[in-house]
């Protein structure tokens, strides 16, 4: 009787012990294929990670159905000429929204799906067939175009120097004619149809719709700040403050003092981990000092926009 107690106790333990590697034997993969070559039967491949299809996607501002064709029409400015990447992401799209939408909108008859585009009056950019009225083709499988977050440095994360720009005490006055950044930019053909297939049009954008286009193209989270004027940029468990300073006909074409010194105050405000200004106007020397002051902070004026382009190593 004495001797009962231990061995039940030391039984029991055997047997755990004996469930427990039976569980990580019957989990190991290999165990599974050779049981499999055994039985005859190939071992279940197993799941592939989910494909990372977030980004920015095209402004859908209509849609409708005439006789067997759905229309979907997007907010996005047009380049001169064809542009056969956006036409087929355009096309890629419409079919999207009418799978998102098939529950609302008849779709037994649809046999065509339209894309239309283009300011001020939207024309037609593409279509496509469907396999069989009614039936949709498989949902994409393929990472969306608009997110460059696996082919793309992150310029927020790049080590630029900003030393060699061609800023800083540029000879202008007020009233000089800035013109479009467009015109001063080499822009990656990828940028430049993201930028469009959010709604930017590249040739009239200001800086910081430059900014926080190209931003939410690598995957960074872009929502508007507290004021006026300033977005928060949120990627991870890191988050940005953005303030845009525009410059209009006019306005003295370098950033003045007061505006540096109100994003300061407004950086250390907001508890963001980094602070950006981004501005269409040339920076003074100051914003040198500032920086090294501050390096959380970056002030992208106008003749640094390039490098941050370049950052990105998109060629």
């Amino acid at each position: 009787m004495d001797l009962a107690i231990p061995l039940l106790i030391v039984a029991a333990v055997l047997f755990g012990v004996g469930l427990l590697l039976r569980r990580v034997r019957e989990n190991d993969p290999r165990v599974a294929e050779a049981k499999a070559q055994k039985s005859g039967r190939s071992a279940p491949a197993p799941e592939e990670p989910e494909l990372d299809l977030s980004g920015p996607r095209p402004n859908v501002v209509g849609m409708n159905v005439s006789g067997s064709e759905a229309h979907v029409t997007f907010d996005v400015p047009l380049p001169e000429g064809d542009d056969t990447i956006l036409s087929e992401l355009l096309v890629g799209e419409a079919v999207e929204v009418l799978r998102e939408r098939r529950h609302s909108v008849p779709i037994s008859t649809i046999d065509t799906v339209v894309a239309f585009a283009g300011r001020p009056m939207p024309s037609e950019v593409g279509r496509t067939t469907l396999p069989a009225a009614g039936e949709l083709p498989d949902a994409l499988e393929t990472a969306s175009i608009l997110s460059l977050s696996s082919i793309a440095e992150d310029p927020l994360a790049a080590e630029i120097d900003w030393s060699a720009d061609a800023g800083g005490g540029a000879v202008v006055s007020a009233g000089d004619d800035l013109g479009p950044i467009y015109k001063e930019l080499r822009l990656p053909k990828a940028i430049e149809t993201g930028l469009r297939a959010q709604g930017i049009d590249p040739t009239t954008m200001s800086a910081v719709q430059l900014v926080t286009g190209t931003l939410s193209l690598i995957g960074y989270s872009v929502t508007d700040g507290p004021m006026e004027g300033t977005w928060y940029a949120q990627k991870g468990g890191s988050r940005t403050f953005i303030r845009g300073v525009p410059h209009a006909p006019g306005d003295h074409p370098e950033l003045e003092d007061d505006a540096i010194s109100r994003f300061l105050f407004e950086f250390q405000s907001a508890g963001a981990d980094r602070g950006l200004l981004v501005t269409d106007k040339f920076g003074p020397f100051s914003v040198y000092e500032k920086e090294r002051r501050e390096p959380r902070v970056r002030f992208l004026t106008r003749e640094r926009l390039q490098k941050v382009v370049d950052s990105m190593a998109l060629g």
